[in-house]
């Protein structure tokens, strides 16, 4: 894996160099750089805040390996945004996903439509997979301008823009129709054009269902039953302090490396969709899914708003009509995906579990109080709770 991931690096060609020799955090908004800028960036990669101490390690491991690799390409990619007249524009989009997922199927029909719409002057390259690295390491490539497109979990984006931690706050949605309700409406618009100050930009929401907990040796009926488990988690400090209240311990892991993981014992379990657990093929290791759906968490598209400034006012409609369209149509791609898998997993024998939600949503109420504590967050779930569902 890490080799691939060096090669894709290797021909994306990242100036590791320039990026060693900058102060590593900037906060505030970056002027626009002009096409063949030569100007020195740094890397942005803040913490979640309030991690526990594992967290913290394991976020600090990855992000050595992510300024390792890029200080091990010493290339040229930001000059490959340089467009002398008559060349093609190309987006690299990378994600942690297999080529098999809704939400890849989903982009590669952005990709198809900024194709077309463009003429042909347009062109989405995609590296499934991971191929790049993971969620976290590809965000902070957006944000050097060394890729274009990314896909994360919105848990993930906490720790860049923390009013995304809303969304990873369980049981924060009545229903589906509530969830679309919010994510298509002024607060959904508002919090994908809220990252700019990382120099992130939201393009859209994707559907990543709802996540419920599956363990390699004993299911979950009541909370009582995650004591003393190790869960994976999201980089995420809500999604850790949500497994803890339910009295798991919560490890978080790149999802690239969750499968070897679970294997050799390291966690006893994770939790995710039905989608992303069959596709990943965790259920060969872990033999029960407990449908206890504590979160819907988005997934975010996200650009690097160092791209987004390159690109002309007829690229960026272009670019932003082909991510709604093709949001429209991973939600239809979802629902079907969603079927499938929870099919294939009961045909796999894996034990599925559906345990009375009243009792987890007990366990995990008094993290409002705890996780809330801001006035932005707090009138951010108010302004949440507060969406009717669209009819």
């Amino acid at each position: 894996m890490r080799e691939r991931r060096f090669c894709a690096l290797l021909r994306l060609g990242l100036r590791g160099r320039q990026i060693a020799e900058k102060q590593p955090v900037i906060k505030r908004n970056p002027r626009p750089m002009s096409h063949c800028s030569n100007k020195r960036i740094a890397l942005i990669a803040p913490l979640p805040h309030n991690t526990s101490s594992h967290a913290m390690s394991c976020f600090s491991r990855q992000r050595m390996t992510a300024t390792s690799a890029l200080l091990a390409a010493p290339l040229f990619l930001l000059l490959a945004g340089c467009r002398p007249g008559g060349q093609i524009e190309t987006l690299r989009l990378a994600h942690g996903l297999d080529a098999s997922h809704p939400v890849h199927v989903a982009m590669e029909d952005m990709a198809r439509r900024v194709g077309e719409a463009s003429g042909g002057a347009m062109r989405v390259e995609i590296y499934p997979g991971g191929q790049l690295g993971s969620e976290r390491e590809c965000v902070e490539l957006l944000q050097i301008g060394a890729l274009d497109l990314t896909k994360t979990s919105a848990g993930s984006l906490e720790g860049f823009h923390r009013p995304f931690e809303a969304f990873s706050l369980p049981y924060l949605f009545r229903d589906e129709a509530h969830r679309w309700a919010v994510l298509e409406g002024p607060v959904g618009r508002r919090l994908l054009e809220g990252p700019a100050a990382a120099r992130l930009r939201g393009l859209c929401y994707y559907d990543a269902g709802s996540r419920s907990f599956y363990t390699r040796n004993a299911p979950i009926h009541v909370p009582a039953d995650l004591a003393g488990l190790k869960i994976r988690t999201q980089e995420s400090r809500t999604a850790i302090r949500m497994v803890q209240a339910l009295g798991g311990s919560a490890t978080p892991i790149a999802w690239g490396e969750l499968y070897t993981a679970l294997q050799q014992g390291i966690v006893d379990g994770a939790e995710n969709n039905p989608p992303s657990f069959q596709l990943s093929r965790h259920y060969e290791v872990c033999r029960h899914y407990s449908l206890d759906e504590h979160t819907a968490i988005p997934d975010v598209l996200l650009v690097s708003a160092r791209r987004w400034e390159r690109l002309d006012e007829r690229e960026r409609t272009i670019l932003s009509r082909a991510a709604a369209e093709s949001a429209m149509f991973q939600r239809e791609l979802w629902a079907r995906a969603t079927q499938e898998a929870m099919a294939a997993l009961e045909a796999a024998g894996v034990s599925i579990v559906r345990p009375d939600q009243a009792a987890f949503r007990e366990r995990v109420a008094p993290l409002y109080d705890e996780l809330v504590a801001s006035p932005a967050t707090a009138a951010l779930v108010a302004e949440i709770r507060a969406v009717a569902a669209t009819p």
